[in-house]
């Protein structure tokens, strides 16, 4: 995974509501829960909620599918395990004696 991927990730997950709505349909597993469990179980107008969904399906965290007049949504557990896999990347190496700067620290 590379870093605008995890940020992106990160930066729809920094949001409460998003973070919510994320970890209910990991809660609910891999069936998912349609949009009207969503916001019921989580007191969301549909609204705000189909704009917190945007961001998560767009940062590829959440999946929708489509069945009948129902949309599921289903948590994406292979990103997040690529954004916990990207944090711990390089954990417990230390460092070198000779650090060199990176060449570019700012954001992109």
């Amino acid at each position: 995974m590379n870093r605008k991927i995890a940020a992106r990730c990160l930066a729809e997950l920094g949001n409460l509501t998003r973070l919510d709505i994320y970890r209910l349909l990991v809660r609910a597993g891999p069936p998912g829960l349609n949009i009207t469990d969503i916001q019921t179980r989580l007191d969301v107008p549909a609204s705000t909620l189909a704009f917190h969904l945007r961001g998560l399906v767009g940062a590829g965290l959440v999946a929708q599918e489509k069945i009948g007049r129902m949309v599921i949504c289903r948590a994406q557990y292979e990103r997040m395990d690529g954004i916990v896999a990207f944090l711990r990347e390089h954990c417990c190496e230390g460092f070198a004696d000779d650090l060199s700067p990176p060449a570019t620290r700012r954001a992109s």
